[in-house]
Parts: C-alpha cells; sequence; structure tokens
C-alpha cells in the first residue's frame, strides 16, 4: 500500500501541530432528547460540585479528577490511550489485505490461471483510482462526510472490496478479483487520512508524533501478519475442502477480510467515541487541514519536482518488489513457501520499529539530502546483491528494509521545506498521485517483464530504476546548493534561521 500516504498526511498538517490542546467547555442547559440529557449529565459530572456547579452561565472550570472513570473521560489519558487502540487498529485490515496478493502469488496464479502480468493487474487496479482520491481524500472528510461518516463510509468501501475480491476467486472470476481491487483502493488511501486526522484532532499539541508512529508500526504490523499467515491459512482451508483450487483461494481471502470487519468495528467505535467527546468537552471535528489548489501546481519549483521523481523511481523499485518477492525467493534460493514469506516481509517487520527511531534521527540532524542519498545508494546496493550474487538474500532484505524506513523520514519531511505552507495540500496530494501513477503503470510493465524474460531483467529493471531515483538525487543536491536551499540544512542550521526569524 502506499505507505507515504501516511507520511504525507503528517507533514502536510505540521502547521498545525502547535495549536494548543482541546479546551474544555460547559454545556449549557437547551431541550435535549434522551441521548443528549445523558451526555450532558456526564459533561456536568466532570465538574467540580457536580451539576449545580455546572447551570447556564457558569465559568469554564477544569475536569474534576476522579469524577469520571478515567476510561470514560475523554480528557483523561486512559479513554485516549483507548481511543489510540481504536485508531492503531482502525487501518490494521487494510493493510492486512493489500498485500494479500503477494501472500497467495503462487496460489492465485495457479488457482485462477493467469500469468504475471495479469497477477499484478490487482495492485495497478488499486493505484488507479488514487491517482485522483488523493487530491480530493481529505475535501471528503472535511466538506462532504466529516470525519465521522467519512471513515466509515472508507471502511465500507475497503470491507467490501475485500469481499468482491474474495467472491472472484470462489466463482473463477478475474475480472471480479480486479474490480474488488478497484472498490478496496478508493477507501484504503482515503481511510489512511481519516485516521491521521482523528490523530491530529485527539493528541494535538500532546502525544501527536508518537502517536504517528505508533499507527504507522501497526500498520507494518499488519502487512507482516499477513505475509506470514494468508500462505497457512490457505493450506489449511485446502485441508478443509480437500483439494487446492479457486474455491480455496476464495474461501481464504474472505477469512483474511475478517480483519477488514475489525476496522470497520473500530470506526464505528471511534464516531462513538468522538461524538461523545464533542458533546462533553466542546471538542471540534477533526480537519485535515489541506487546501488543495491544483492551479498551484504551476508554481512548483525545480527541486520540488526532482524530490517527486525521486520518490516514483524509489518506491517502483520497493512495492511491485514485494508483490512478485515470493516466488523469487522460492526460484532462486531454494526457500520454502514459509521461509520465502518469512524474508519477503523483512522490510515491514523492520520498518516498524525503525521508523520512530529514524525520524528521531533526521529531526536530530537534518541534512536531509545526504539520508535520501544514503538510502537510494543502500537499496541500489541491495538490488545489485539479490540480482547478480548468491549471497544469503536475508543480507539485502535487511538492507532494504532499514532503507525504505530512512527514505520515508527524510524525503517526505523536504516538501515542505520548499513549498509555501498554504500549498503544502497541492504539493503533498500531487506527490501522492503520481507516486500511485507510477505503482499503477510500472506493477504492468514489471509483470510483463517477468513473463517475458524472467527474475534477472526484473532486477535490472528495478536498478534502473533506483539509479535514476540516485541521480536525481544527486542532481537536488547541487540544485539545492546553487540556489542556497535549506534542505542540506542541519538541524543546528535550520534552529537559528528560525530563532532569526521570531525576532
Amino acid at each position: 500500500m502506499s505507505n507515504c500516504g501516511h507520511v504525507s498526511t503528517v507533514f502536510a498538517g505540521l502547521g498545525r501541530l502547535l495549536l494548543p490542546g482541546v479546551e474544555v467547555a460547559v454545556v449549557s442547559r437547551s431541550p435535549v432528547g434522551p441521548m443528549e440529557e445523558e451526555e450532558e449529565e456526564e459533561a456536568r459530572a466532570l465538574l467540580p460540585g457536580g451539576p449545580n456547579e455546572a447551570g447556564r452561565g457558569a465559568p469554564v472550570t477544569p475536569p474534576a479528577p476522579g469524577a469520571l472513570p478515567a476510561l470514560c473521560d475523554p480528557s483523561r489519558l486512559a479513554h485516549r490511550l483507548l481511543v489510540l487502540l481504536l485508531m492503531c487498529f482502525l487501518g490494521f485490515g487494510s493493510y492486512f489485505c493489500y498485500d494479500n496478493p503477494a501472500a497467495l502469488q503462487t496460489q492465485v496464479k495457479r488457482d485462477m490461471q493467469v500469468n504475471t502480468t495479469k497477477f499484478m493487474l490487482l495492485y495497478a487496479w488499486y493505484s488507479w483510482p488514487n491517482v485522483v482520491l488523493c487530491f480530493f481524500g481529505g475535501f471528503l472528510v472535511d466538506r462532504v462526510f466529516g470525519i465521522r461518516w467519512g471513515t466509515i463510509i472508507f471502511s465500507c468501501f475497503v470491507c467490501v472490496g475485500q469481499v468482491v475480491f474474495a467472491l472472484g476467486g470462489i466463482f473463477r472470476a478475474f475480472w471480479l478479483m480486479e474490480f474488488g481491487r478497484f472498490v478496496f483502493g478508493i477507501g484504503g488511501e482515503s481511510l489512511a487520512v481519516a485516521q491521521n486526522t482523528y490523530a491530529v484532532s485527539w493528541f494535538k499539541g500532546k502525544e501527536l508524533n508518537l502517536v504517528f508512529g505508533l499507527q504507522l508500526s501497526m500498520a507494518r504490523i499488519g502487512s507482516t501478519v499477513n505475509m506470514n499467515l494468508m500462505g497457512w491459512l490457505y493450506s489449511k482451508v485446502e485441508a478443509s475442502l480437500g483439494s487446492p483450487g479457486h474455491t480455496t483461494l476464495g474461501v481464504a481471502l474472505m477469512i483474511g477480510g475478517i480483519t477488514c470487519i475489525l476496522s470497520l468495528v473500530c470506526a464505528l467505535a471511534l464516531a462513538y467515541l468522538d461524538q461523545r467527546a464533542e458533546r462533553i468537552l466542546h471538542k471540534e471535528q477533526g480537519k485535515t487541514g489541506e487546501v488543495i489548489k491544483l492551479t498551484d501546481v504551476k508554481d512548483f519549483s525545480f527541486p520540488l519536482w526532482l524530490i517527486f521523481i525521486i520518490c516514483v523511481g524509489y518506491y517502483v523499485a520497493v512495492f511491485p518488489f514485494i508483490g512478485l518477492g515470493k516466488v523469487f525467493f522460492t526460484e532462486k534460493f531454494g526457500f520454502s513457501s514459509q521461509a520465502a514469506s518469512a524474508i519477503n516481509s523483512i522490510v515491514y517487520v523492520i520498518s516498524a520499529p525503525m521508523s520512530p527511531v529514524f525520524g528521531l534521527l533526521v529531526d536530530k540532524t537534518g541534512k536531509n539530502i545526504i539520508w535520501v542519498l544514503c538510502a537510494v545508494v543502500t537499496t541500489l546496493a541491495s538490488h545489485t546483491m539479490l540480482a547478480f550474487t548468491l549471497w544469503n538474500p536475508w543480507i539485502a532484505m535487511c538492507l532494504l528494509g532499514l532503507s525504505y524506513s530512512l527514505l520515508a523520514c527524510a524525503l517526505w519531511p523536504m516538501v515542505a521545506f520548499v513549498v509555501p505552507e498554504h500549498q503544502l495540500g497541492t504539493a503533498y496530494g500531487f506527490m501522492q498521485s503520481i507516486q500511485n501513477l507510477g505503482l499503477a503503470v510500472i506493477s504492468i510493465i514489471a509483470g510483463m517483464i517477468l513473463d517475458t524474460w524472467g527474475y534477472l531483467f526484473l532486477e535490472v529493471f528495478f536498478i534502473a530504476c533506483v539509479s535514476f531515483s540516485l541521480l536525481s538525487v544527486v542532481l537536488l543536491y547541487l540544485v539545492n546548493r546553487a540556489q542556497g536551499g535549506n534542505l542540506n540544512y542541519s538541524a543546528r542550521q535550520r534552529e537559528e534561521i528560525k530563532l532569526s526569524h521570531a525576532e
């Protein structure tokens, strides 16, 4: 999945993160129904002295500690931890099911009788709707559905898409599987926007960076569990039904879709808790804050276009490779199916703990271009080792996991350094859009190369993509230096500039 969608929303909201925390206000009396009266009673219970002090015109008073159980008090840490748990599991299902095809590559191709080119369409169809939705996901959350209904609707798209995908297997209709992935894609990326909007709404001015790190880690855990579970699940269904085949495939995918139901339940619970907190604390609904103006594209600078090129050139050599990696490790290195799944998931396993660590490292040191250069060079070395050596592939894949985590932390923040704040939403939306366009096109090309020439030529193709990204990084360094840009400033230099501007 376009994991960078999470990161882009984070940095598009940087201007809003310094806002003060949610204020606690008194709920005034007004004619209300039974549910509203219950919420009002809870609001008055939060105030010292109970209901008698919560009348009309009462001053704003902090909540009384212990007036409600901590788990039920939306101003208390325990309640926010409950909300955080729901936020983390909100995206678990979509990340688990996104790489279902990669975990069952052999089974899908055999049971549906398709070649690799058609198999990779399952990833391309996920990306196509997000070429457009990257611009409108935030708008739909802010202006059309609202955060609560938006999250529920996007979760429903994910669930319906996975069910249709599974039914395509059961009825041996590959076109139906493709349509299911298209529907799944409509909900997947937009759900990530809604997830991060909830995080900003509940944790701005508090533990926000930690929250984003935990959400990202849970996403990686979902992908990892999928890689290591779906093959085993397929074998269990096969043993139950008596033989492999498209029905076994469809049933396994349907069972995997239970994780999407879990995400939908979390969306419903979050909607209730967020509405309850709004009534009790007068908390505003979350807003993405992303203002998208396509006319801003004409004002994008050359360094920003280079950042876009680096992004596309890099990620098309990572996600399509993981989508095809399981069979690669089986055929070239003789790994068992389970071992191949394990090594193919190591990129996500490493990313879960290392993304927050590398984020802190880049924050403390600055020098973003240098870190991006290190990440791209390491990825190039990884693909070269996989293509031309028989060294233990764990080495190359661990390097790929580290470089993948580092690049996300160093590349995406650079957008905020080269565009004005009012253009951040457009810049990040455009970056996600061309990334999804690149992933859709390259997924198809990768499948065609593999069907025609095999894995060696596919690896050479990925090496070419990363090399193009490397040349763009070098060019970005030279252009930034010639223009006196701030992309490669140290953290100390940026702090000094910030202080000088404040004066």
